[in-house]
This record gives C-alpha cells, sequence and structure tokens, in this order.
C-alpha cells in the first residue's frame, strides 16, 4: 500500500484537498492530512474547519511515497512559509519521490525551485510564477513530469486526483474509483 500525505495550511481550497485524499484512500493508499501551523484543526478559506490527522511538524516523512499541495489563498502562502512543507517538497523532488500540487499550489513548488526546467500546469493568471521560476507552463488540466504532477484549478480535481491514485495504486485501482464515482471526461 503507497503512502501520501496531504499538506492542509491554513485557507487551502478544502475541495482540492479533501478530493485528493478522499479518491487516493479509495483507490487504497494510506493518506495523512499533515495540518501545517499549530493546531489539527486547519480552517480553509471559506471557513470551513477540518481536522488532520498529524500535525505537518511532527512526521516522520521516510515512509511516504507522494506529498500534496492543495491551493488556495491565503492557504499557498501559509505552505510556501512552512519549513517542513519545504524541506519535504524538496527532498521528495530530489529523490524522485512524487510531488503534486494544483490550482495554486504549483505557486509553491515553484517557489522552492522543484519546477526548474519542467512542464506544469497552474491556476490560470498564475503562469508567469511559474515561468520566472524555470518551468515551461502547459496550461493542461493535469500534467505530469516525471516525479512531478501538477493540476491547474478544482476543476480539473478529479482527473488530478485520479492520476495521483494511477501513480500510486496502479491504473486498474484508479479505473476502478472513476467508475465507482462515475466520473467520465
Amino acid at each position: 500500500m503507497a503512502k501520501a500525505v496531504v499538506f492542509f495550511a491554513p485557507g487551502l481550497e478544502e475541495c482540492e484537498g479533501l478530493l485528493v485524499v478522499d479518491i487516493l484512500r479509495r483507490a487504497g493508499a494510506e493518506v495523512t492530512v499533515a495540518a501545517v501551523g499549530d493546531g489539527k484543526i486547519v480552517r480553509s478559506a471559506r471557513g470551513i474547519s477540518v481536522a488532520a490527522d498529524a500535525l505537518a511538524g511532527e512526521l516522520d516523512y521516510t515512509g511516504y511515497d507522494l506529498c500534496v499541495l492543495p491551493g488556495g489563498i491565503p492557504g499557498v502562502d501559509n505552505l510556501k512559509a512552512d519549513a517542513t512543507v519545504r524541506a519535504v517538497c524538496r527532498q521528495f523532488a530530489a529523490e524522485g519521490r512524487r510531488v503534486a500540487a494544483i490550482c495554486a499550489g504549483p505557486t509553491v513548488l515553484a517557489a522552492f525551485g522543484v519546477l526548474k526546467g519542467r512542464r506544469a500546469t497552474v491556476y490560470p493568471g498564475m503562469d508567469a510564477v511559474l515561468t520566472a521560476a524555470g518551468a515551461h507552463y502547459t496550461g493542461e488540466p493535469v500534467t505530469v513530469d516525471g516525479n512531478v504532477t501538477t493540476g491547474r484549478a478544482l476543476g480539473a480535481g478529479i482527473p488530478f486526483a485520479l492520476e495521483l491514485a494511477a501513480q500510486l495504486e496502479g491504473r486498474a485501482a484508479s479505473d476502478r474509483v472513476r467508475k465507482g464515482i462515475v466520473y467520465t471526461d
């Protein structure tokens, strides 16, 4: 069973974070919701409180295969400012472990230097941040470049999460979830 961590920072786009958690768990992955900050209750951009499984700063990331950054404002600024998130994203990318971000989340990866020389997508209008960091902006709903996966926005949330499920648990598991949630492109 593959393991993923999804970082929830105050001000996150809750739908992007929870959708990834849900679909990965349906596919059979073990998923930890890691709270960025001092408490396990994270308040989203729209004022929804979500209980995390653990504090990001207290986890041992050794056995994890994937880390995921949801978007949301000011969530992405809180992700960028967190030393644990920065260290985990850089370490995973350097070691060839999977790193993923959606919506404004890819700007965090750009700030951490993870996207330099890679193809990536981001929320429309934020592409200049990626190109300034040396990324090649695609504008696609989901872009995979090696061990880095990026998604354009909440509207691409299901295909983004299904792609991550396929990467972690195989295409058959991803297709089983797609069929179970009655998702058609």
